[in-house]
């Protein structure tokens, strides 16, 4: 017996209510299960799309053919068809085009609706995920909290209330023992577009999820009077967390311990006890850098801009507290921060500088061909590059109280020819090579072009791909195939 259209229409009426769906959704869905059943119930591969009368419940069955070129081999000749073959009907249709005709409908019988179920479900699923995806879009990056539902393969599923979120096993904090009713929080991490549809995926690991659990926890954070920073973690185990306070009267610090440490105690105790370090941000680098690595004391700072490196020299007594067990106060010091840290005793420290003295005078002797003697005293005086010596002003260097003003013109000029030569070597360096500028099919302004790549002999051309060629210089892929070949004719002769 076949199900009627009322049937239909009640079929619709009744899974959109108990799924809180669009009706529209379900009816796409079960347009797409008698499509489904259509192509079944026809022998050979054909396309077919149904259409639901949304008022009556009454439904037309169209078969459906793709346009393809001519020239182009029909591989599902039930489904595809020749462009010429299309126009003949006198429409005008293109390649990629679909067309239609009406053809007889199936049955929607008991045992087709049986079948069907599964591709209504499936498709009632995805846009329940959809819909899901999209209420928590504007969330992600935020705390939720929810209900351990089940554990999937060491995976959480969690019960938000209104939907369902997966903390994997990845996410969690490292030997936090979930079962299910433990009741958490976790950050939104993301939605995961994946083929069954958007999943939320959340995570108790991110350092915003720290961030976040203190914003909840200190109300002069929400409301903008305590300003985080950064945090980094090591989760289970330590973290650092940078503040800094608005109003000078409010103590960042004293803000997110609360009385007793009730706050920063609350935090801990949502993160499996891992401990928290609380820092003052300070806009000077290595006063930032010293306040991240207590509870050890720094003796000294050598901060290196260039490459945001700090060389923090600490007595032999602190080298280990800063360090942390396994390296952990440091790393997390470094990470909040964002410099590296090369932590470093006294005696380290002279070693060091004593090392990059001798290398300096030994490039001094060699690039500026000038006795030991002279190198010490350029180094003495804090210079570290040619640059500063050739360019600095002349005054600064006639100072220097062993030098006369003929040694520091003959300086500066030796300084200035020594940078001059090794620009002019790094120009040759990039100009193409007379077999290159020479080839045939060659112009000047590719040559160079390759060159500046790292191209600059023929035989450089030679063994390179087309890709590579086209990575360097941008021109047709036949030009470079065939350039290539040229470069690759003296191998054969």
């Amino acid at each position: 017996m076949a199900i009627t259209n009322n049937e239909i229409l009640l079929m619709a009426e009744v899974v959109s209510r108990e799924k809180n769906l669009d009706k529209e959704i379900i009816f796409r869905a079960i347009e797409a299960a008698l499509a489904t059943a259509t192509r079944k119930w026809h022998t050979g591969e054909i396309d077919a799309r149904v259409s639901i009368h949304r008022d009556t419940g009454d439904y037309d069955t169209f078969r459906v053919w793709e346009v393809v070129p001519d020239d182009d081999e029909i591989s599902f000749p039930g489904a595809q068809i020749a462009l010429s073959e299309a126009r003949e009907s006198g429409d005008e249709v293109e390649v990629g085009d679909l067309i239609e005709e009406p053809m007889d409908k199936v049955e929607f019988g008991r045992i087709a609706a049986q079948a069907a179920k599964q591709v209504i479900m499936q498709k009632v699923r995805e846009a329940e995920r959809q819909q899901i995806a999209e209420r928590y879009a504007d969330r992600v990056g935020t705390l939720v909290s929810g209900t351990v539902k089940r554990m999937e393969r060491g995976n959480a599923i969690i019960d938000l209330g209104d939907a369902e979120a997966m903390l994997s096993k990845i996410g969690m904090i490292p030997r936090e023992g979930l079962r299910p009713g433990d009741r958490i929080r976790a950050l939104l991490e993301k939605i995961d577009d994946e083929a069954r549809g958007p999943q939320l995926i959340l995570s108790r690991l991110s350092p915003q999820y720290l961030i976040e659990l203190f914003r909840l926890e200190v109300p002069e954070v929400s409301e903008g009077i305590i300003e985080i920073i950064g945090a980094a973690r090591d989760p289970g185990s330590r973290s650092k967390i940078s503040v800094r306070s608005n109003d000078r009267n409010v103590d960042p610090v004293g803000a997110c311990v609360g009385i007793r440490g009730s706050r920063v105690q609350s935090v801990s105790n949502e993160i499996a006890g891992e401990r928290v370090d609380i820092i003052v941000w300070s806009e000077d680098a290595a006063e930032f850098v010293i306040q991240a690595l207590a509870p050890a004391e720094v003796d000294s700072i050598l901060v290196d801009e260039e490459t945001r490196q700090m060389d923090v020299v600490v007595t032999e007594e602190n080298l280990s507290r800063a360090i942390g067990r396994g390296g952990q106060n440091v790393r997390l010091a470094s990470e909040l921060t964002g410099w590296e840290i090369n932590l470093m005793t006294d005696k380290d420290a002279v070693e060091k500088q004593e090392r990059e003295h001798r290398e300096l005078v030994t490039h001094f002797m060699g690039e500026l061909d000038i006795d030991e003697n002279v190198a010490t005293i350029l180094v003495q005086e804090g210079f570290t590059t040619l640059e500063e010596i050739a360019y600095v002003p002349k005054q600064e260097v006639l100072d220097i109280e062993e030098f006369d003003e003929e040694i520091v013109d003959e300086l500066r000029n030796r300084a200035q020819d020594t940078l001059l030569t090794t620009a002019i070597a790094s120009q040759e360096l990039k100009a193409p090579s007379e077999d290159l500028l020479t080839m045939e099919g060659m112009d000047e302004s590719t040559a160079r072009a390759l060159a500046n790549g790292g191209i600059r002999t023929m035989e450089d051309l030679a063994e390179c791909a087309v890709d590579e060629v086209l990575e360097v210089v941008e021109m047709p892929p036949e030009r470079a195939s065939s350039l290539i070949m040229t470069a690759r004719a003296p191998w054969f002769e």
